[in-house]
């Protein structure tokens, strides 16, 4: 474990003597955002010459996350958030009743709620307990239609092996919808491995809330076109309603409307930040806090819900308790910023941190843990 942070602490907003460890909530954000929004503003002011300026914003965040995930640009589109666009594969596929969906038990509602609020027919849920690598295999069968997963869970830290997921799912014919928001902006994505991939961007990603990636895999789903549309989504030109417009030929047809252009420029701008390092380097550095981290916490015989194994886990390091957001709230108190939700604590790990957060962590949490 590098003993310094990789990035530059004073880019964030982070005040002094804080340990900013809630990447898996909210990152802190880059100073550099103010002139992103800055810059939106006065391109929203331009009339039609802004709309270019937009467009071309656009243009340069799908580019950045198509370098960073494996994909060409075209694969690349944006959604409001990771449950719009489950949801828009969710309502394209044709059910029949009795097929059903694969999922963790703990995984994310974003995933899950797009497919179980269907109504005729239902959709039939298979959820793999436990914590064995290999557990979703016992779910699927003939009529699964699709294995829905985030590649590092929210809740617990652990990273699914996509390339088994995979596997399991062209061996019954299902897709592989998976969410990379806990993922994206540390770790290689591989978005190959998915039919269809997703990403909230206000994460490690350094971006902010309102817009979330979308990545069709054309390859593998070559006639997939959703079952609805807006103007977006449509294909520029002239509009001729005798028969239904074509769809855009591209990812943006999951752009219903206007995608929200200040969160793009946001993200763009950090696209930039953060492609000034390998992101092999970055994903080094924060599985060696995470590692560190729980070797200590095993040392001091603090239980976590994360697997130890640095290929199983990924910039989360997640502990139950009943008393998570007291002991969340006192650590915030000592400087100690760590994220709170369904009975567990999560220290979240960026570029931005150091050994000494991680030090600062360990004394803030064993301070109020017995």
């Amino acid at each position: 474990m590098s003993e310094g942070p990789l990035f530059d602490p004073r880019d964030f907003m982070i005040a002094d003597g804080v340990a900013h460890l809630c990447a898996g909530g909210e990152s802190a954000p880059l100073h550099r955002h103010a002139a992103a929004l800055s810059r939106y503003l006065r391109d929203k002011s331009r009339g039609m010459a802004g709309r270019v300026a937009q467009e071309a914003e656009i243009a340069r965040a799908r580019a950045g996350i198509a370098r960073s995930w494996g994909v060409d640009a075209a694969s690349i589109g944006f959604v409001g958030n990771v449950a719009e666009g489950v949801s828009i594969v969710a309502e394209s596929l044709d059910w029949r009743d009795g097929d059903n969906l694969v999922i963790d038990a703990n995984e994310y509602p974003s995933v899950v709620g797009p497919f179980l609020m269907r109504r005729r027919p239902g959709v039939t849920l298979r959820q793999a307990r436990g914590t064995g690598p290999d557990r979703f295999a016992g779910c699927v069968d003939a009529r699964t239609r699709a294995i829905g997963v985030s590649h590092v869970s929210y809740l617990t830290g652990e990273r699914h092996d996509l390339s088994a997921l995979r596997a399991l799912a062209d061996s019954v014919g299902a897709l592989l919808v998976v969410d990379f928001t806990q993922a994206a902006g540390y770790l290689p994505i591989e978005a190959t491995f998915a039919d269809f991939a997703f990403s909230a961007c206000y994460k490690w990603l350094l971006g902010v809330t309102g817009v979330a990636v979308a990545c069709w895999n054309r390859t593998r789903q070559p006639g997939w076109s959703p079952a609805s549309a807006g103007w977006y989504s449509l294909e520029p030109g002239s509009r001729s309603y005798d028969k239904p417009p074509p769809l855009r030929e591209d990812a943006l047809r999951f752009t219903r409307g206007n995608p929200a252009h200040a969160s793009i420029y946001v993200l763009a701008d950090a696209l930039d930040y953060l492609a000034a390092r390998d992101v092999r380097d970055i994903q080094a550095h924060v599985q060696g806090m995470t590692t560190a981290m729980l070797e200590r916490l095993e040392a001091l015989r603090v239980p976590t819900l994360t697997p130890a194994d640095p290929a199983r886990h990924g910039a989360s390091v997640c502990i139950s308790s009943p008393r998570a957001q007291v002991i969340v709230d006192a650590m915030a108190r000592r400087g100690v910023l760590a994220w709170n939700g369904q009975g567990r604590i999560r220290f979240s790990f960026h570029g931005y941190n150091s050994s000494q957060d991680v030090d600062h962590a360990l004394d803030a949490l064993t301070a109020e843990w017995s």
